[in-house]
């Protein structure tokens, strides 16, 4: 999968970026926060997760500006009912840290004012995503990476994603400096 695309930025506005890279222009639908932080330099760096619909044989790449906003947005796609256009809206309206704060706190009213989000998915959000949001994922850094890789070899190796998560934020929790294979070996101990 393509994890970021860099190059020179040829046009953006609040809802997407265009960047070419080494001749091939590509389109990214970009957050009003990503795309406040882009700035006006003619070089761009963006990082990126793609979603293939195979409804209707599309593929529409996202753009954001650091891996915190990224992180949000897996996560808010990863609950029902929460597609990407309402993921991305919610990105739009509030920060990464917002939006932790907003599920840490149980705030369904902080979703609720986002246009396209009623009580029933604010709640679904706030519920599904509580305690997946920590400070941890968000701040990004090594312990991030720590985790992502050891999630990604724990679901090739067959593991369910959910239980995968809560193993490794339990071990990361207590043991934050181990490395990736450590923590692949104590997660495959307690699964």
């Amino acid at each position: 999968m393509i994890t970021h695309i860099e190059g020179r930025l040829l046009e953006k506005n609040p809802t997407y970026a265009i960047i070419d890279c080494n001749g091939v222009g590509y389109y990214l639908n970009i957050t009003v926060n990503t795309y406040s932080k882009i700035g006006s330099s003619e070089k761009c760096k963006l990082l990126t997760h793609v979603i293939v619909s195979q409804m209707d044989n599309s593929q529409n790449m996202y753009g954001f500006f650091d891996e915190q906003e990224r992180s949000a947005f897996r996560h808010l796609i990863s609950v029902s009912g929460v597609g990407a256009s309402t993921a991305r809206m919610v990105l739009s309206s509030l920060s990464p840290g917002e939006v932790q704060q907003a599920i840490t706190s149980g705030n369904v009213s902080v979703f609720r004012s986002i246009k396209g989000i009623g009580e029933k998915t604010a709640q679904r959000i706030i519920i599904d995503l509580n305690g997946k949001l920590s400070t941890t994922s968000l701040a990004g850094g090594v312990q991030n990476k720590t985790r992502e890789e050891a999630l990604r070899a724990l679901l090739t190796l067959g593991f369910v994603k959910n239980l995968s998560e809560k193993a490794i934020d339990k071990i990361l929790s207590v043991k934050p400096d181990l490395s990736v294979d450590q923590v692949v070996r104590e997660a495959l101990k307690s699964l």
